[in-house]
């Protein structure tokens, strides 16, 4: 295959500053940017800078913005470009750069240290975690993360705004909050922690972070969103509010491991209730009781992650469907 030649612009200095310089090296047919970059290397500028590892877009270290895009530098083809286009390089711009095509991306690593960890539930009677596999699936598009940074780079609340920093997770962590959070053995309830000091609130969910993930994983809709809907849930949802009123503190949210549990208790009562009351003839009372056992089961059905409390919900549920279903037809009857 013939070969031809390639200028790249790449960016040259420290964080005291620099300029664009441009190279031309000669590249093969299928090679990459980071190709052409270890020429110029080899042929000129041996003290060049540059961060790479696998060369197989599975590390995230060669990320750099190529024509103003963040992209990896490993899996970006020159035949991707018009031949005789000047292709420009240069370090991603939301981190400070040490020096050419490095930059230092500590900031990602005190981020992830303020992520509490996963913690498992106790396990079952036989000794095993049990997961559906429709839980499995959910947080495992999260985990192929490779941690290139390039979400965090285009993310314009800290691009663009350098005091943002300190209280802004980026969307690289608000996936792995939204991974754990997801996750149906985990008992560490995190939502207050990402409200009040990751900063979830500050994202306007612009979606650039979803565009330039290399592993496509859908960043905003599967992992930000969501989250936010929990978060939400924490303070604006009325049957959080009413578990709260019933047990545990008023401000502060109740772990996740003893809400259903507790709304699984509140739906029996009301059940329980609701059949005494048709015992005694009370068909309204037995409609008022049977109503809000329905509504409140139903909901702990879709928020319990225990088969234990599952059960008791079912005969909540039932009990509650019979004294709302033989309130309302016995007391129109009579």
């Amino acid at each position: 295959m013939a070969g031809y030649d390639v200028t790249l612009r790449l960016w040259r200095g420290d964080a005291t500053g620099g300029e664009f310089r441009d190279y031309t090296v000669p590249v093969d047919e299928g090679e990459v940017v980071l190709d052409a970059v270890h020429h110029v290397q080899a042929m000129h500028a041996g003290d060049l800078a540059v961060r790479w590892n696998c060369k197989a877009g599975k590390c995230g270290s060669c990320s750099a913005e190529i024509d103003g895009r963040p992209r990896l530098m490993c899996m970006t083809r020159l035949d991707t470009f018009e031949r005789g286009n000047t292709i420009t390089v240069n370090p991603l711009r939301a981190f400070p750069v040490i020096r050419d095509l490095v930059t230092d991306v500590s900031f990602n690593y005190q981020k992830a240290g303020q992520v509490p960890a996963f913690a498992p539930r106790p396990r079952e009677a036989d000794g095993t975690h049990r997961m559906s596999q429709v839980d499995v699936d959910r947080v495992q598009e999260f985990r192929k993360c490779i941690e290139c940074f390039m979400c965090q780079n285009v993310c314009h609340v800290i691009r663009d705004h350098e005091e943002n920093k300190p209280a802004f997770a980026g969307p690289r962590f608000f996936l792995r909050y939204a991974e754990l959070e997801m996750h149906p053995l985990d008992t560490n309830d995190r939502r207050q922690l990402v409200k009040d000091q990751a900063g979830l609130g500050l994202c306007n969910i612009t979606k650039c972070c979803t565009e330039v993930c290399p592993e496509g994983i859908h960043i905003t809709d599967n992992g930000i969103i969501p989250l936010k809907e929990r978060v939400v849930d924490v303070r604006y949802d009325p049957m959080l509010w009413g578990a709260r009123q019933f047990g545990g503190s008023h401000d502060a949210p109740p772990q996740r491991s003893s809400l259903p549990a507790r709304l699984a208790v509140l739906t029996l009562g009301f059940g329980l209730i609701g059949c005494l009351a048709l015992l005694g003839h009370a068909w309204l009372l037995a409609a008022i009781a049977g109503a809000p056992a329905v509504a409140i089961g139903l909901y702990t059905q879709m928020v319990s992650e225990s088969t234990g409390q599952r059960s008791l919900t079912v005969a909540g549920i039932t009990a509650g469907g019979l004294a709302l279903g033989l309130g309302l037809g016995l007391g129109g009857f009579f």
